[in-house]
């Protein structure tokens, strides 16, 4: 297995429980983006109607597609990613022996992003519905979509294409916290280095648990923060609440109907859980790449002693 590979199962694994460990939050920030500013409420009021409507469980609703479109994307996302990074490296005239430089690293992430969220936008628009959608039987009972339910409903009403609502505003989100990561990091190991008086630069190895999970978390707030107006229409688009001819109107639509507000709707639980679930996911991801890494060595050196 190729260390592209590694990452890329390290990346899908690390990305699955750091979304197992924040879902509710996920679940909560799209339903305050959807919503519009009569139907604003906090935090904590979602989490508590939510609840008393549809029991602990809807707190989880649309896990499984999450759980599943975490791992496909952050598996994608890291096998293209490192794969360009070996690339740009091999095409420099000079090898520094150095990372990604800043240009570098945007270039991988927007090559790596717009493959990724091309092929799983479906996922998302399925979990985004699953999220959102909720309806009762004639008995009264809460009845929540399934992926594949919520795949046909969605197809019935707009198409194939409809799995692929919102992919316009994802691909301009493409430029995503990996590349902020990338770059902090880089800043961080070159701190130290001056600060310690040393040659050389040292390595993302050299980081602690703790360096990482700082560094998730705040590159994290800074991509949300800034791209988190076209999250809202993302989500709007996913599950159809909205009708907008583009990213661009549909921004200046919420802006004239539901003010600066309405393009920020869900802002507090998305830092929060965005910025959580990017450090977690950097630790996991770090651990369990060396993991699968060294149970390769070992393999292969077991193999090696019987051959």
């Amino acid at each position: 297995m190729g260390d592209s590979a590694i990452h890329a199962v390290a990346g899908a694994l690390g990305g699955a429980i750091s979304m197992a460990l924040t879902y509710p939050l996920v679940n909560l920030s799209t339903r305050a983006a959807v919503a519009t500013k009569h139907e604003d409420i906090s935090l904590k009021d979602a989490m508590v109607r939510t609840v008393k409507k549809e029991g602990l469980s809807g707190l989880y609703s649309g896990l499984e597609s999450s759980l599943f479109g975490i791992a496909v994307t952050n598996g994608i996302y890291y096998l293209f990613y490192e794969e360009t990074r070996t690339q740009l490296i091999k095409r420099r005239k000079v090898n520094t022996g150095q990372g990604l430089s800043t240009k570098e690293g945007i270039i991988a992430g927007m090559i790596a992003g717009s493959i990724t969220t091309t092929l799983t936008n479906p996922i998302w628009t399925l979990q985004a519905y699953q999220s959102t959608k909720v309806t009762t039987d004639e008995n009264g009972k809460v009845v929540k979509p399934t992926m594949a339910s919520a795949a046909r409903d969605i197809v019935k009403q707009s198409g194939i294409k409809g799995l692929w609502r919102g992919l316009g505003p994802a691909l301009i989100l493409v430029i995503n916290p990996y590349t902020t990561f990338e770059r902090m990091v880089s800043l961080l190991l070159n701190y130290r280095a001056k600060k310690s008086g040393a040659s050389t630069v040292g390595t993302r190895s050299s980081l602690s648990d703790w360096d990482l999970f700082m560094l998730g978390a705040i590159s994290k707030l800074i991509a949300t923060g800034i791209t988190y107006p076209y999250l809202v229409v993302k989500s709007r688009l996913q599950v159809a609440s909205h009708k907008y001819k583009s990213s661009l109107t549909a921004v200046l639509e919420i802006l004239k109907t539901e003010g600066l507000r309405g393009v920020y709707a869900g802002l507090g639980p998305k830092l929060l859980q965005s910025a959580l679930t990017a450090a977690f996911m950097f630790v996991a991801q770090r651990r369990l790449y060396e993991l699968v890494k060294n149970l390769i060595v070992q393999i292969q050196a077991r193999k090696a002693l019987r051959a």
